[in-house]
């Protein structure tokens, strides 16, 4: 058998729910979660299914063969929404999987509709200007309409004045829908307020560990933790270089480890001269240029040998700290973990 990678993603299942009823007792509302991009890179098959655990019985996902996959591994039962909506030839697929589009130009309703219509959400575009019926053209009520939702544009800023504006214009909009459920609070506007939440919530992020304003927050829990094995540890003499194109001269005598993870598998280039692990019980840095396979760390005077473990993000090395480090969001960071990288699961 080919031996195992040295890189690793373990998803902690118990802080994934505990994260869902932080979200749900602080927002006042059912959470439905949004598990597209494979539950942010985690896997949304056993995501969702831990997730059901706790009571959720609606998902997101943005593109139908997503959904199709979720179906499949969750069977019968949950609700599947589809933020891309109804793509032209898609219709028969959606229905197939029991899936809902999220309807967003009058294209797609009437794709929708005049295939068979079925039950279905409504996105209205409150200001984000990316997916949605602007309010003034949003349709009339039709069968088969359950939901109804927008996105927030500026949840992580708290102080941003566009989020109240959003949240007006979704309220003056939804009031055309009597009986469908309102969706509006994605996770940063879970931290906004009551008057953020109407029905159901749409978290992403925050059930994953990231916080709601790119930042750690207390009451969030790390879900995923990245590490990969160190592969050698050597000493660079002064004025020697240290990988592609001397992106690092050592100016004294140092100590490095090379680590069995690169930008293949999810550490990316930018994070080098910035980045920083969590190594033999300290912060380390990333020396040098990120290579697809490895990325060396200085451990000068720390105790490390071949086969330590060493912690790109989890509860060492915060999430959103290691994506501020690599100059980008918890989202980018937990979607570009490789595939080569197992995943694995603790319940």
């Amino acid at each position: 058998m080919p031996a195992p990678s040295p890189a690793l993603l373990s998803v902690d299942l118990d802080a994934l729910a505990a994260n869902f009823r932080t979200l749900e007792r602080i927002g006042g509302a059912p959470a439905h979660p949004v598990v597209k991009a494979d539950g942010y890179g985690l896997g949304a098959a056993a995501c969702a299914e831990r997730l059901m655990r706790e009571g959720a019985r609606t998902f997101f996902v943005a593109r139908t063969r997503e959904g199709e996959q979720l179906r499949a591994a969750l069977g019968a039962g949950p609700a599947i929404y589809v933020l891309d909506g109804c793509l032209t030839g898609r219709a028969a697929r959606l229905r197939a999987a029991d899936l809902r589009p999220v309807l967003n130009t009058e294209a797609q309703l009437a794709e929708w509709r005049t295939t068979g219509g079925g039950r279905c959400g409504l996105q209205i575009d409150t200001g984000m200007n990316r997916l949605g019926f602007r309010p003034e053209q949003a349709p009339e009520p039709f069968a088969g309409l359950d939901l109804v939702l927008s996105h927030l544009a500026c949840a992580d800023d708290p102080s941003e004045p566009m989020n109240a504006r959003q949240r007006d214009a979704f309220a003056a909009a939804a009031t055309r829908y009597p009986g469908t459920v309102r969706s509006f609070a994605n996770s940063g506007g879970v931290f906004l307020g009551e008057s953020y939440a109407f029905d159901a919530l749409r978290p992403g992020i925050c059930l994953y560990g990231g916080g709601p304003e790119g930042r750690p927050d207390d009451r969030i829990r790390p879900v995923a933790t990245f590490t990969a094995e160190v592969l050698q540890v050597r000493d660079v003499p002064t004025g020697e270089s240290v990988g592609y194109s001397r992106g690092f001269v050592a100016e004294a005598p140092r100590r490095i480890a090379t680590v069995g993870a690169g930008y293949a598998d999810g550490v990316s280039r930018s994070y080098s001269p910035a980045g920083r692990v969590w190594v033999g019980g300290e912060r380390r840095p990333i020396v040098g240029r990120v290579s697809m396979d490895v990325c060396a760390v200085d451990v000068t005077g720390v105790q490390v040998a071949v086969g330590d473990s060493v912690e790109l993000f989890g509860p060492n090395r915060m999430l959103d700290d290691a994506a501020a480090s690599a100059g980008t969001v918890a989202w980018e960071l937990l979607t570009s973990v490789g595939a080569r990288a197992p995943r694995r699961y603790v319940d």
